[in-house]
Formats: structure tokens, C-alpha cells, sequence
């Protein structure tokens, strides 16, 4: 999800009152439901976890449990120091350490639990393992929950009433869980009708406005096939399909261009629908892989890397 989002988020769940629990609560909140992210930064880590994006720090272990009491000790220290300029206002409440590791958690697990509904998926348990889950709940960037955020939030603030915030962020979890809900027949709608597939991987990425239309992309026997879901005008099957696409992965100048440059081994560490183009002029090829989850145009020039290789 969207960083606007995930500060919704923590800002919400402070303004149900946990923001009084101590002081730099709004700020642990607001700041750890974000944390995670910071693997941005860390691309050219030589430790594999550490240098994919929503890997280690979107994980269990290093996002849930490792990196909290973290960001909860950088706002005591960040405390200590305002406090001995006099820059601590007379009635903010006090700082309770206790408290700020606990909201630290709390902002922190709100993260994968988000990014775990787009198709873009997590790596909930690495480092021990490079699986990826997914839900397919929402769109990267869901209007319907920033309105939902951003309305609660202010109403919350405009009748000084942490319940509304509550409402607010039970409403965004049953959006959520309709969603997913509407996804695992969106999964199951090419098998359960025509085409009648057996897809050993299926991604369904809603809409950003319809939220109820699937986008639907899954693989079989090394061929991906398209197609589109809307449970308003068919519920049990699939609106349209179109025909199979081969990935080429298979191909033995793919499979040598797959390991042939770093940037081609960790796009491929990252991928989960890989595809591949051949391109050959000469004694040499281009070779250009992709992701199918991502074929838009602008999707299409964002997410894929090329490989040259000679051929004579």
C-alpha cells in the first residue's frame, strides 16, 4: 500500500485514545506503521532479506518483532533530548516506555497486514523463506480507504469522540475482508469454470473505483492466460479470457539470460509470474523479462530488466 495510507492508519488507531497512552504516541504509531518501508533504502545490501523489497523488514521477524522496541528507543532518546532543552510542553502527558514499545507493535503490524492485500505480496516469513503471500484485497493505492481514514479522522477530531475512530477502522477491516472475500472467487473462477484451468499460481488485482472487478492473471504448464472477474454480472465464472500466452522461461537462452547479469537475478528473486521476449538480430539476442501481474504500458517499462547475449 501507499504511504498515505499506512499513516492513515497509525493516525487512526492513536486517535481511539491510544495516542494519550504516553507521550510520542501519535508519532510511534504514525511512524511504525510505515517503518518497514525503510528496505527502500537498503537495495544494495549484500544480504539477500535485507535488499528485497518487502522482504525481511516486512516480515515476522524482522518488521513485527525486531524492529519496534528499535523506533520505540530512537523516540525515548528523541524524548531525553527535548526534555533537557525545555522543549517538552506542560501538558503533554507523560512518557511511558512501556506504552510506546507496545504502540510500536501495534503501527508496525498494521504494515504487512496492508501490503499483504495488493498483488505486489509479502515475504511474511523471511528470512527462513522467500514465499510470497498475498490476498488480493485492494488496489495499491484504494480510494474507498483513504475516504474511510480521512473522514474518521477528522470526525473523530471535529466531535472530540475516539469511537468514531473505532467505527472508522472496523468499517476499513470489513471492506477489507469483502474484498479478499470477492478475490478467492475471483481465484477460483477459472477453475470452477470455463476454462476450466488448473493454475499453479493466480493473482486477482482489483480495480482502484470498482473495487468488486478482478483483473485475473494465472499460470498453467508454463502459459499465462488473462482474464476478467465481476461477481455483480457473474458470479461462479469468468466474464471473458483470452487465449494462452507461452512464458518462454523454459526456452535455454531465457534460462542462460536469467543468470546471466545481477540485475536479471534479483528482478527474477522478486518476480512471481516471470515472463520472458526473445529478441534476436544477428549473432545477438535481447532478451526481456517481465512480470505478468504487471502488463500496462506504464507498468510494462517499470517492471522488467533486459539481458543481451551473444548467440555466435
Amino acid at each position: 500500500m501507499d504511504n498515505l495510507t499506512h499513516s492513515l492508519v497509525g493516525w487512526a488507531l492513536a486517535e481511539t485514545g491510544l495516542k494519550h497512552r504516553s507521550r510520542k504516541g501519535l508519532a510511534a504509531l504514525v511512524l511504525a506503521a510505515n517503518m518497514p518501508d525503510i528496505d527502500v533504502f537498503f537495495g544494495w545490501a549484500p544480504w539477500a532479506p535485507l535488499a528485497m523489497h518487502r522482504g525481511f523488514t516486512h516480515g515476522l521477524v524482522g518488521g513485527v518483532v525486531l524492529m519496534p522496541p528499535l523506533l520505540a528507543s530512537l523516540l525515548w532518546l528523541f524524548d531525553r533530548w527535548q526534555a533537557s532543552r525545555g522543549k517538552i510542553a506542560q501538558e503533554a502527558p507523560p512518557l511511558r516506555l512501556g506504552w510506546l514499545v507496545l504502540l510500536s507493535y501495534l503501527g508496525a503490524i498494521t504494515h504487512p497486514l496492508l501490503d499483504l492485500q495488493t498483488v505486489y505480496a509479502v515475504q511474511l516469513l523471511s528470512p527462513w523463506s522467500e514465499r510470497w503471500f498475498h490476498s488480493d484485497g485492494l488496489f495499491i493505492v484504494s480510494p474507498w480507504v483513504l475516504a474511510m481514514l480521512g473522514g474518521g479522522i477528522w470526525a473523530t477530531r471535529r466531535f472530540a469522540s475516539g469511537a468514531i475512530a473505532v467505527a472508522c477502522l472496523g468499517l476499513v477491516a470489513a471492506f477489507i475482508l469483502l474484498n479478499v472475500g470477492i478475490s478467492a472467487l475471483a481465484w477460483q473462477a477459472p477453475r470452477s469454470d470455463a476454462p476450466y484451468a488448473i493454475p499453479d499460481r493466480v493473482f486477482a488485482a482489483p480495480e482502484a473505483m470498482m473495487f468488486w472487478r478482478r483483473d485475473v492473471v494465472w499460470r498453467e504448464r508454463g502459459r499465462i492466460t488473462f482474464g476478467q472477474y465481476d461477481p455483480l454480472r457473474r458470479l461462479g465464472g469468468l466474464l471473458s479470457f483470452g487465449a494462452p500466452i507461452a512464458d518462454n522461461m523454459s526456452d535455454p537462452l531465457v534460462r542462460k539470460a536469467a543468470n546471466a547479469t545481477p540485475e536479471a537475478v534479483k528482478f527474477l528473486a522478486w518476480s512471481q509470474m516471470p515472463v520472458a521476449k526473445v529478441q534476436r538480430s544477428g549473432c545477438m539476442a535481447r532478451v526481456t523479462f517481465a512480470d505478468a501481474r504487471f502488463t500496462g504500458p506504464t507498468m510494462a517499462r517499470n517492471f522488467n530488466t533486459v539481458v543481451e547475449l551473444p548467440t555466435c
